[in-house]
Order: structure tokens, then C-alpha cells, then sequence
């Protein structure tokens, strides 16, 4: 194998298609990148049994053929090469790159042992890769991290028709998003699936200049009453003449019913500028350990924002007020600071819809919108003492 290729578009490649990559492989070939040549694209691509990623590029190609090598150290190295074009030969089990006056030779692994990566299943339709990044960002900061309860660590996504519907959430707080999608049937049966929200989120960030980006579905159940999937999930798109693909196994595990926990009426509501508020909460938090809440108490056209005095864990205290629209009966509630901030970043708006049915219940945070909810994140209050 012999090819001469730009060294930023290898740099890029091999950076994209080493995100799958394991950080400790159960098999020693499964930290590598495979790279092959055929006519004049380079592919590069990684596997780890679980996740795939693909990335083909233009090069000039002296002969084909393919090989294996480390994927962080060829990482590593093609981030670090002069701006110069690559030239990458292979010569029994040896592979050299040189790119100006720096070379680099690296021992390759037997192709053989790598196993096959999962074909690209049938395409469920396309949406737009910057707003299908933006979705899928606002939903996954609310996915479960404990592996131990694998149902609550993937995204939730729905098709239904010409609409999208992403749900996320860690028992705690749960955030669900909307948005419209071009299917490749429109006709066909609902569907819904769960994502590893890591590979979602990587998948979708890293494909977020697609101007039309692919999702493929494979094994994804008969209906939206099948929320488990045993198949795979596909995401492809082109950017600058670099052709991306990305699949994931998809989680076989059954979603909680998410939308009976939203309510549908409120008892007051509270217009809130979500830039002063965030800043509110940072200043109020720094007194007490990192997950004790900040107290919110809201009347008239005010909020309240207290922390530390007696809280547990608290080294001081610190109150702020802020001018709010409010309307409703007072009410006092408070909430962990890291999920408020969380879904007060997610927002789209410069102001935040704070939507309350009492101060024990689920709040439910929107973005200022005159129609359509496209966003919600709904958080658990932390309960007060007394």
C-alpha cells in the first residue's frame, strides 16, 4: 500500500475514526485503525465491538492495499506533522509516514485478526446535522451515567412520520425535544429505539456541518410499543469531500413511560432571564459543597436565590435577588445547582419558562416561545427541610 494524501485531512480522519476506539480494548487489534486503499480514497476506520467509525478521504494513490495500525499513536502523529502533504507506505509488517523532513515508521497488526465491521443498515431518513446536534446536545446532558441501569443511560428516539422526538433521563431530571426530519418512508410504522447517549452525542457532534445527515435503522422493533431495539443505528454524512460514518448497538433495554411524568397544568409560572439567573446560581453555590441546592423563592415579580447558612456541607451564605415576570401564588423550592445550570443551558432563549404545579413537584423549564414547544426539561425539586 502506497498513497500521498493533505496532511490536515488525514489529521482529520484519523482523529474522527478514533473515537470508537477503546480505551482498554478486550483484544489488542481492536485498538487500531484500520486504513485501506482503494482507487483514490483512503478509508480509516475503528471498531469496538460495540461502536464503528468510517471516514473516507481523497488521495493520490500509488498502490492499494490496507493495514493496521496503532489508532491513538497514529493519532498522535498525524495531529503533530508539519503542514506538509503525507506520503504513508507499507513494506511487510512496517508503516512509514514521512511529511516534510519528519518520518515516522510504526509496526503494524495482522489485518486478519480484525473483525468486520457492521454494514450500514436500511436509511430511516435524513435531517439537518446542525439542529440534529443541537437536539441531541439538550437531551443528552439529562441520560443516566450508571451502567448498572442501561435504560436510563441512552436516548430515546422516536420517529413518528415527518417528526423526530429525542427523551433523556437520570430519574431526576428529564429533558425531551422535538424536531421535524425528512423520513424515507413517510408512510411507515412508528418506530422507537434507544441510543447510547455517548455514542449519539459524539456521533451527532462530530457530523454536525452535514448539511443532510443519514440515520439508518437496523433490528428496531415493530412499533412505537416496542421501545427496544436488538440491532444497530447508523449516522453518515459528507462534509469538505470527507464521507462519515458512525454505528452503535442499540440498548435492549425498555424506556421508562417518560410522558406521563409531564404536566399538563400549572398553578404558577415565572419569566426568567436565563443569563442573570445562571450567573445568580453560580455566585450563590459557591458556599456549600457541590451538589447541596440553592434555594429559589418566588413572589411578585421577584426571586430569591439563598444557599449554605445551615444546608449541610455549607463554609458560609449567599443570597441574590433577581427581577422575574411571575404569576401565581408565592412559592418556595430548590433544586441541585448543576441540573438548574444544565437545563438553563440546554435553552435556545434568552428567557426561561418556569412552569410550577407545587414546590414538591417536577418544574418544568421551556424556552420563551409564542408557539410550538419544541424543548422541555423537566427537574426534581430537592426537598426542604421542614
Amino acid at each position: 500500500m502506497k498513497f500521498r494524501v493533505e496532511r490536515d485531512a488525514l489529521a482529520d480522519a484519523v482523529t474522527w475514526a478514533a473515537r470508537s476506539l477503546a480505551s482498554r480494548p478486550t483484544l489488542p487489534v481492536l485498538a487500531g485503525l484500520l486504513l485501506r486503499v482503494e482507487g483514490e480514497r483512503l478509508s480509516v476506520s475503528g471498531f469496538d465491538l460495540e461502536a464503528s467509525t468510517e471516514v473516507d478521504v481523497e488521495v493520490s494513490a500509488g498502490a492499494p492495499g490496507q493495514a493496521l495500525v496503532s489508532g491513538r499513536l497514529l493519532a498522535d502523529i498525524t495531529r503533530a506533522l508539519p503542514p506538509h502533504p503525507v506520503d504513508v507506505t507499507v513494506e511487510g509488517s512496517r508503516l512509514t509516514l514521512s511529511c516534510g523532513a519528519a518520518r515516522f515508521t510504526l509496526p503494524t497488526m495482522p489485518v486478519d485478526d480484525y473483525p468486520s465491521l457492521p454494514t450500514m443498515p436500511t436509511t430511516a431518513g435524513t435531517v439537518h446535522g446542525a439542529e440534529f446536534a443541537a437536539a441531541v446536545a439538550q437531551v443528552a446532558i439529562a441520560a443516566g451515567r450508571d451502567d448498572t441501569l442501561p435504560m436510563l443511560t441512552g436516548v430515546r428516539l422516536e420517529i413518528d412520520g415527518e417528526k423526530l422526538t429525542l427523551a433523556a433521563t437520570d430519574r431526576y431530571r428529564l429533558a425531551v425535544r422535538e424536531l421535524g426530519w425528512q423520513p424515507e418512508n413517510p408512510t411507515a410504522a412508528d418506530i422507537a429505539v434507544l441510543v447510547p447517549a455517548r455514542a449519539l452525542a459524539d456521533a451527532a457532534k462530530s457530523l454536525v456541518h452535514s448539511e443532510s445527515l443519514t440515520i439508518a435503522l437496523s433490528g428496531a422493533g415493530g412499533g412505537a410499543g416496542d421501545p427496544a431495539g436488538s440491532g444497530i443505528i447508523g449516522f453518515s454524512g459528507t462534509t469538505n469531500s470527507r464521507a462519515s460514518r458512525a454505528t452503535t448497538r442499540l440498548l435492549d433495554a425498555t424506556f421508562p413511560p417518560y410522558r406521563s411524568l409531564l404536566p399538563t397544568e400549572w398553578a404558577s409560572t415565572a419569566e426568567v432571564p436565563v443569563g442573570p439567573l445562571v450567573e445568580a446560581v453560580k455566585r450563590v453555590a459557591l458556599v456549600t459543597d457541590r451538589n447541596a441546592p440553592v434555594r429559589l423563592e418566588f413572589a411578585d415579580a421577584a426571586v430569591r436565590l439563598t444557599a449554605g447558612g445551615d444546608d449541610s456541607g455549607a463554609s458560609g451564605r449567599a443570597e441574590e435577588q433577581l427581577e422575574v415576570g411571575y404569576e401565581g401564588e408565592p412559592i418556595t423550592t430548590a433544586f441541585n445547582p448543576q441540573f438548574l445550570l444544565d437545563g438553563l443551558g440546554a435553552l435556545s432563549s434568552g428567557t426561561a419558562r418556569m412552569l410550577f404545579t407545587s414546590s414538591t413537584k417536577p418544574v418544568v423549564l421551556r424556552p420563551e416561545q409564542s408557539e410550538d414547544v419544541e424543548y422541555t426539561y423537566l427537574i426534581m425539586p430537592v426537598r426542604l427541610p421542614g
